[in-house]
């Protein structure tokens, strides 16, 4: 998903925390990735004393490797975009995508011309995202893209934030030594 983009459709959310606690420090610090939100940590106390919500801030990262555009029903532009998430209006992204036609996995729209776009889907993300690779199979989908293209990626203090994206969507990777 290097490059890519995890376009999030939410119509029921109301808040980006677990809790009034999580989702107000969220809203505080944003989804900033962890050089930045450890950083944090280390000077303000309110994230030293909620420890979940510093978790919570760094997996909601895409730490610089991929687009994250939030399409909510509830939250405002403002609130997205002040948590570091693109803004997605979540009526246009549902024309785009059929959620009603999707299948968990590998999918396909026409784009224009015939061309297509190919886009891995996942109905529920409480399970979709920890899925395993036979629960794909099983369904008739072609979710078994092979995995060897994966790399690691290294997150470093002096990435800077690209394209508008408030520093969680799109991060530059630091030049190499």
């Amino acid at each position: 998903a290097d490059g890519g983009e995890l376009i999030i459709i939410a119509p029921g959310i109301k808040g980006f925390g677990e809790d009034d606690g999580v989702d107000n420090l969220i809203r505080k610090y944003g989804y900033v990735g962890t050089p930045i939100i450890m950083e944090a940590m280390e000077t303000n106390d309110d994230l030293k004393e909620n420890l979940s919500a510093v978790a919570h801030i760094i997996h909601g990262s895409s730490e610089g490797r991929f687009n994250i555009t939030y399409c909510p029903g509830h939250l405002t532009r403002e609130e997205i975009e002040s948590a570091g998430y693109k803004y997605g209006d979540i009526e246009e992204v549902k024309k785009l995508y059929n959620i009603g036609s999707l299948k968990d996995g590998w999918n396909k729209r026409e784009v224009t011309d015939g061309k297509t776009e190919e886009f891995f889907y996942v109905s529920d993300p409480s399970i979709g995202l920890w899925a395993t690779k036979s629960r794909f199979e099983s369904s008739g989908s072609t979710a078994t893209k092979d995995n060897e293209n994966v790399k690691s990626v290294e997150v470093s203090a002096t990435q800077v934030a690209q394209g508008g994206s408030g520093g969680v969507g799109g991060w530059e990777k630091p030049p190499a030594p």
